[in-house]
């Protein structure tokens, strides 16, 4: 015959249903907490990525980073390589000019994102590299992150 449990074992006092509802709430409470501070987290990156983005130059270090993209790439056969990104909302437009692909779009870049652009039109456009950019994301339907991918594909005949 199996052996029966004795249902009086447990000695504590029988949980409430406001009991159970205040544990609930309470690890809703904490999960909130706890995606507040990721979400600051986050934007304080994003705050001081755009304080370094606007205020700083590109530096040697961000240009060797690009030249190694470019190698990789030509290790894997290809022809295109996205050097460089940053959010949308650091363009003077928010990245509309990108988006509906604007012949202007280069007038809307800001600190580092001009200075890589700049750069390109000083020593890679006259060496045969083609710019483009595109946004290459689209959180909640808005533009999110801008790419510029640096090609060297043969010109088409």
């Amino acid at each position: 015959m199996p052996e029966q449990k004795d249902l009086n074992a447990d000695t504590s006092a029988p949980i409430s249903a406001e009991q159970l509802r205040m544990q609930m709430l309470e690890r809703e409470m904490a999960e909130m907490e706890k995606e507040r501070k990721l979400r600051s987290l986050q934007e304080q990156k994003l705050a001081d990525f755009a304080a370094d983005f606007l205020e700083k130059h590109v530096t040697e270090q961000e240009i060797a980073v690009v030249r190694r993209l470019v190698q990789n790439a030509v290790k894997d056969g290809k022809f295109e390589a996205m050097v460089y990104s940053f959010p949308s909302s650091l363009c003077t437009d928010s990245g509309r000019a990108i988006n509906s692909a604007d012949r202007d779009w280069p007038q809307t870049l800001q600190g580092k994102a001009k200075e890589f652009y700049e750069r390109y039109q000083t020593f890679g456009k006259p060496q045969g590299y083609k710019l483009k950019a595109m946004i290459i994301n689209f959180p909640g339907g808005i533009p999110g992150d801008v790419g510029f991918f640096l090609d060297w594909s043969p010109d088409k005949v």
